[in-house]
């Protein structure tokens, strides 16, 4: 199995990171750490080089916090993205939040900045990891116009059944999160979506499907689990495609 979105590197983990790797490695065949901010990103690269074919750096910055960030911080996450791109996997996570961020300038800064990462990952012909809360239908047709981009992945999606359609159309990914395991709307979509186009996540150390227990990456076999009993298959065929899906994404040989 593959956790393709976790956070492995926030304080969240300080106390217990190696515990938590090493359960990981026990279970999984490899983990996504997405970086976040610009300490995040180096804080991912440092431990892809620690953690060397098991952890696998992807490098982006999470559209809430680039509402607000001043533009010199921006400049300076795509200067490094630039300096260690033979490293990333993937960019992202990158996208829109109409969730958290409802002001109209906010927003249009999103927007921006979302675009600078696509553009950059059709640029390395590199995976572009989506994050797109309240706000699905935009972030689709901005992706739509990056006509080179090699993957794109709608991760931990949220939105409806419709926009999930038109994202596998034009031939995306859908990721689904351990949500799945206790979110009557996630079950809905992975009951109708094609696991051909479904990736799996815990987006970890949010979203646990153990109530009162801090998420952690080990913890996606329950997602998978969970779709195997929705879409009335073995959790071995569940594990297989989805695990195939990842590698091909995020073009993942070394395994």
């Amino acid at each position: 199995m593959i956790d393709t979105h976790c956070h492995v590197d926030f304080k969240d983990f300080n106390k217990n990171r190696g515990e938590i790797i090493n359960r990981a490695q026990k279970k999984l065949s490899c983990i996504v750490n997405s970086g976040v901010t610009l300490g995040g990103n180096r804080r991912v690269l440092k431990l892809s080089e620690e953690y060397k074919k098991f952890i696998y750096p992807s490098l982006g910055f999470h559209p809430v916090n680039s509402s607000k960030a001043d533009q010199s911080v921006i400049e300076q996450v795509i200067e490094e993205i630039h300096e260690n791109i033979e490293k990333a996997v993937a960019i992202g996570e990158a996208g829109m939040d109409y969730y958290h961020v409802k002001d109209s300038e906010g927003r249009k800064r999103q927007e921006k900045i979302f675009n600078q990462f696509a553009a950059l990952a059709q640029e390395y012909e590199l995976p572009l990891i989506v994050h797109a809360r309240n706000s699905e239908d935009k972030a689709f047709k901005i992706v739509k116009k990056y006509k080179s981009l090699p993957e794109v992945i709608f991760h931990c999606y949220s939105g409806d059944l419709e926009i999930a359609n038109k994202i596998i159309e034009e031939g995306y990914f859908t990721s689904f999160s351990t949500m799945v395991c206790f979110s009557s709307h996630h079950q809905m979509l992975a009951k109708e979506l094609p696991l051909e186009k479904i990736l799996t996540e815990t987006d970890s150390p949010y979203l646990s499907p153990f109530k009162g227990k801090k998420n952690e990456p080990a913890f996606v076999e329950e997602a998978v689990k969970k779709i195997a009993d929705i879409q009335g298959k073995k959790v071995s065929e569940v594990d297989k495609i989805t695990e195939k899906n990842a590698k091909k994404v995020f073009n993942i040989r070394n395994l």
